[in-house]
């Protein structure tokens, strides 16, 4: 039997979107500026409706991804605030995705809503600022994000197994974590700690899998070798061959079949002559 793997969930950039949006687009339909008024900047000005007009934004979509008017009550109204805030709650609701897939899945539609709104198309570097001075919980998602990014340690964490390699990482993505300072060596125990148990579970499950294989062909073996006894396995396999592909089932006077289903299951002494 094959051990049994768990495959990662991936990221689903279109219910990440809905998601979003619910937070950040509220009556974009008719506001075309309202991604960037709600989680952009606040030089796009205040959007029209405030935190109202969910129930023209979620109509038809499903509820799973979208937030409701009652969790939008506890929404921030600064635009770099509520970024961040929307970020949090949707990688919470859309599983696989990262504070960095909702980088690459949202920030080109704020920019593409700032330009909209008349704001300076420098908007990109002020939305990096004020995405990264939010809570805790923000700085660990994104340095955990960029930490076991494929370049970096990996999601298995293989290519930190040395500190030295975590720590070249772990103080990469602290440097691109602005506003993080006061977090960093929390964040580092947490992540060292995520490091051991990853890499410690993917020895023993190795170790399981390497002891199952070799159990198995132990067994295989066991039961080949009381195949062997007495030609058991090949008497057997004679009178299969004689019940279910001989016309005459191997009957007296018809030795032909015989001697025939005798060659067919010859193969079984000559792996008993292997085995024994």
């Amino acid at each position: 039997m094959l051990p049994s793997i768990t495959l990662a969930a991936t990221c689903s950039q279109m219910n990440l979107t809905r998601c979003l949006d619910s937070v950040c687009a509220i009556n974009v339909s008719s506001n075309p500026a309202a991604r960037c008024q709600y989680c952009g900047t606040s030089s796009a000005g205040t959007p029209p409706t405030g935190q109202t007009g969910m129930r023209s934004l979620s109509l038809g979509q499903s509820a799973r991804y979208t937030l409701t008017e009652d969790e939008l009550e506890d929404a921030p109204t600064d635009p770099g605030q509520r970024y961040v805030w929307a970020t949090e709650q949707c990688i919470a609701k859309v599983d696989g995705c990262t504070a960095d897939d909702v980088s690459d899945t949202y920030d080109s539609l704020i920019e593409q809503s700032c330009r909209a709104a008349g704001v300076s198309a420098q908007y990109a570097a002020s939305l990096a600022s004020n995405t990264k001075t939010a809570s805790a919980t923000s700085c660990q998602t994104d340095i955990r994000a960029c930490i076991v990014d494929a370049a970096r340690c990996g999601p298995d964490w293989r290519a930190c197994e040395t500190d030295d390699n975590f720590n070249r990482y772990f103080s990469e993505c602290s440097i691109s974590a602005t506003g993080c300072d006061e977090y960093l060596a929390d964040i580092r125990t947490t992540l060292t700690s995520d490091r051991d148990n990853a890499i410690k579970n993917a020895d023993t499950l190795l170790a399981n899998i390497v002891a199952s294989y070799q159990n198995a062909r132990e067994q295989m073996l066991i039961t080949a070798q009381s195949g062997c006894d007495n030609n058991a396995s090949y008497n057997e396999c004679v009178e299969t061959v004689c019940a279910r592909n001989m016309p005459n089932k191997c009957g007296d006077g018809f030795d032909s079949e015989r001697t025939a289903a005798n060659q067919l299951c010859q193969f079984y002494r000559v792996a008993c002559d292997t085995l024994n």
